[in-house]
């Protein structure tokens, strides 16, 4: 796998913002020649595919300022600095919809933009789930959809579900638990 691998020559920050960063790499390529890079920084993150007792999927409504459309998704968001995954899906579940789970556990990671991202996100399974308090942050508008799962996954092939966590969350728990 060595004649794949680029190597850093020289790194360059050309933006640092609140919930990312943006850098330019110079690299070398597999063919001994230079290369840019453009990478996009952003922490880990996580999804939760929370399903309560009568077999409905928690999802979220949101408006998404880059696609210009309001979105069905999962619960999710990034990790804190001092968060582990696990703490990190459970706080984003609450806040979102104000639900808490008796059992979580991770399904799966994976890197959701790899050609330009280093974004990892997490997937975990909620169940058991008792209803509280949504408590979103305070520039998060999200509505609350209980969703059968069997429409959940028929509405991915309608086109009505087009966030790839939430794609690749609900396929992920359609595969290995039901």
């Amino acid at each position: 796998m060595k004649d794949l691998v680029e190597t850093t020559i020289a790194s360059k920050l050309v933006y640092e913002g609140k919930i990312l960063n943006l850098r330019v790499d110079q690299v070398t390529l597999p063919n001994g020649r230079e290369g840019s890079r453009e990478v996009v920084e952003f922490s880990q993150a996580v999804a939760v595919v929370a399903v309560k007792e009568d077999n409905k999927v928690l999802l979220v409504k949101q408006y998404r300022y880059p696609v210009g459309e309001v979105l069905m998704e999962l619960p999710a968001g990034k990790m804190d600095q001092d968060e582990n995954p696990e703490q990190c899906a459970l706080r984003e579940l609450q806040e979102e919809t104000g639900y808490k789970p008796r059992s979580i556990q991770k399904i799966c990671d994976f890197y959701t933009t790899p050609g330009f991202s280093s974004e990892r996100m997490h997937l975990f399974l909620a169940t058991g789930l008792t209803e509280g308090e949504q408590s979103p942050d305070e520039d998060e508008f999200v509505k609350v959809e209980e969703v059968p799962f069997d429409q959940a996954i028929q509405m991915i092939f309608e086109g009505k579900i087009q966030d790839g966590k939430t794609i690749a969350g609900l396929l992920a728990v359609e595969k290995k638990y039901r």
